[in-house]
């Protein structure tokens, strides 16, 4: 995130497609957005698109060239790059008058900003000579929101030549790293998600482009997206050594979110921003002494102050109330917003039809599946495309997806290659061993259904850009898939960019569901059904005994979480009843889970 951004929230990454241009959208107004760039297909389809849009030629950059992957991502960057430029610099020269793009930049800004507050000042200005000197002050003021990139490492697939041999750092997540090294992004952010790969965080020793400048910034930044406090520490540690500093750690909640939920053992999201808050003086200490030791072996150079480090937090934020509190009492600079944006034409990539079944969407649409092929679980909305055209597949025998892409392919049970757990060939062999086995019909049929939740995420997740640009990613297929939050529920209509900025910031209020509770007791709830989930799967395969001490330290870690909000000064003001009401309830969930599992029976 750019460090002076002019505003307090971001765009998470979101699927493939959802947010691929997000910021050939909403830069310009200065709101920062992260495209994910797994899918190469994807991108050369989009590149396709934004070249003739500019009245540019496209060239293709085909399969058969060497490092194409690379080479797809970099010159994508930096043709989103360009475009950005070119709007700010359009924008920063429009006419200070009703409707104008410069008028919007400043009425989105947050109350509280002094720029809105100059631009307020002008606004009501009399004296034209004065009104002239404040305008030309206020273009010169205008920044572009970061061009940021997503890295899922655990999407790391090895890639060989012709010949067979292993391309050396030609896997996916390096050669995605190597692409967005060398674009000529600046004041950017690569943001590594889904936990620590060693191959990824080697290789970026290798990139002079994330080193410290002379002024002590970065011109490329690394964030790290984690669900708790030793998750940070381990990888700011270890890319400390190798004079690899992390310039934010974005804290997700582990399953109040969009897409793959990586479930914490039971830390809840309050708790976990308290322990960086307490300690992020410490952690910035700990990080600084490695890596100004790792500089002084790398270059013979040293740093005296530590560069900054900014903490952030995304996952179920869904009112003013809640961001304020975020920003207020934990003191996160940012705070990311993913999927209510999905019902922001203007800020992300949806089809019409999978924008109405978001609009419709109630509880019972939302589930968090087994449905990815990376054994991750995976927040879905039932209803899409996708979810029809896999059903009607299995009801006419043949289940499991053509693997067109292969991003996944991390199975080799049957196979010397990995393939994917989603596709054709995988569902049919792993079938046909679950019916060699004379299983009983119950463990059958559940098996079974394992294997055929699959759902191919690399066309499904790529789809809505196609659709919408009247692109071919893949003939023959167009089905989408979408992965929200479970907040979805609680917005129900389309909004424009400038309402959603408006809702933010307290200006307006967009959420439709007056029921909705409060982020930390939706996250609450959450853990509680997976708690529940697990603890009857467990004893159904007589697993329980064995994970005891698990179950122990997940249900002591909601107790406390539960016993951490209860005196917390300011959260939840307007419905403060309500809220300590929701603990009680849960509190009382919990103790009858225990009282009927025995958890921890002491």
């Amino acid at each position: 995130m750019h460090y002076s951004s002019p505003h307090k929230f971001h765009i998470p990454v979101m699927g493939l497609a959802y947010t691929i241009d997000s910021p050939v959208k909403v830069a310009r107004f200065g709101i920062s957005s992260v495209i994910s760039i797994v899918e190469d297909r994807l991108i050369e389809m989009m590149r396709k698109h934004y070249y003739p849009a500019i009245n540019k030629e496209y060239y293709p950059i085909s399969t058969h060239e060497e490092d194409y992957r690379a080479k797809r991502i970099t010159d994508y960057l930096d043709l989103v790059n360009t475009i950005v430029q070119a709007q700010v610099e359009k924008l920063r020269n429009a006419a200070f008058e009703a409707g104008s793009e410069i008028v919007k930049y400043f009425e989105m800004l947050p109350d509280d900003s002094l720029l809105k507050q100059c631009y307020r000042k002008m606004v009501k200005m009399t004296s034209e000579l004065e009104k002239k000197r404040i305008e030309t002050y206020l273009r010169t003021q205008i920044i572009a929101g970061s061009i940021d990139v997503n890295i899922m490492t655990k999407i790391d697939r090895n890639n060989y030549n012709k010949t067979g041999e292993l391309l050396e750092n030609g896997s996916d997540a390096v050669a995605a790293l190597r692409g967005y090294a060398k674009s000529t992004l600046e004041n950017s952010s690569v943001v590594f998600s889904a936990g620590m790969n060693p191959r990824v965080y080697n290789y970026l020793e290798n990139c002079r482009e994330f080193d410290v400048n002379e002024d002590g910034k970065f011109t490329k930044k690394i964030i790290i997206k984690v669900s708790d406090y030793r998750s940070a520490l381990i990888q700011g540690k270890y890319l400390a050594k190798k004079a690899i500093w992390v310039s934010e750690f974005r804290i997700e909640s582990g399953l109040n979110c969009g897409g793959h939920a990586f479930a914490t053992d039971g830390y809840l999201m309050g708790p976990l921003l308290e322990e960086f808050k307490s300690n992020r003086q410490e952690l910035t200490d700990i990080l600084f002494e490695i890596y100004n030791a790792a500089l002084k072996r790398k270059n013979n150079t040293q740093l005296i102050y530590p560069p900054k480090i900014i903490f952030s937090v995304q996952g179920g934020i869904g009112t003013h109330e809640e961001d304020e509190f975020l920003h207020r009492h934990y003191q996160i600079e940012s705070t990311g917003w993913g999927t209510p944006f999905l019902l922001v034409p203007e800020a992300t990539t949806v089809d019409e039809a999978t924008m109405k079944l978001l609009c419709a969407a109630k509880e019972k649409d939302m589930v968090l599946s087994h449905n990815s092929p990376l054994n991750v679980r995976f927040h879905y909305l039932k209803g899409t495309s996708a979810e029809n055209e896999k059903l009607l597949r299995r009801r006419n025998g043949k289940p499991g997806s053509p693997c067109t892409e292969k991003h996944l392919g991390s199975n080799t049970e049957f196979t010397k290659e990995p393939i994917c757990t989603a596709s054709h060939q995988y569902q049919k062999l792993k079938i046909a061993q679950l019916r060699s086995l004379n299983l009983p019909e119950q463990e059958y049929n559940n098996q079974v259904n394992a294997v055929l939740d699959k759902e191919c995420l690399c066309v499904g997740l790529s789809n809505a850009a196609a659709i919408n640009y009247k692109q071919t990613f893949i003939k023959t297929l167009s089905a989408v898939t979408i992965c929200p939050g479970p907040n979805i529920v609680n917005f129900s209509r389309v909004v424009s960019l400038q309402t959603m900025t408006d809702h933010i910031y307290g200006r307006t209020n967009i959420v439709t569901n007056s029921d909705r509770p409060h982020m930390f007791i939706a996250e609450l709830h959450l853990y509680i059904d997976y708690l529940k989930e697990q603890l009857e799967a467990d004893m159904l395969a007589g697993q329980f005994s064995k994970r005891k001490k698990y179950y122990i330290s997940f249900y002591q870690n909601l107790r406390d979480g539960i016993r951490y909000y209860r005196p917390l000064p300011g959260i939840a003001a307007t419905r403060r009843n309500q809220f300590v009401k929701a603990l009680t309830n849960a509190g009382i969930e919990l103790d009858f889970l225990n009282y009927q599992y025995g958890i921890d029976d002491k």
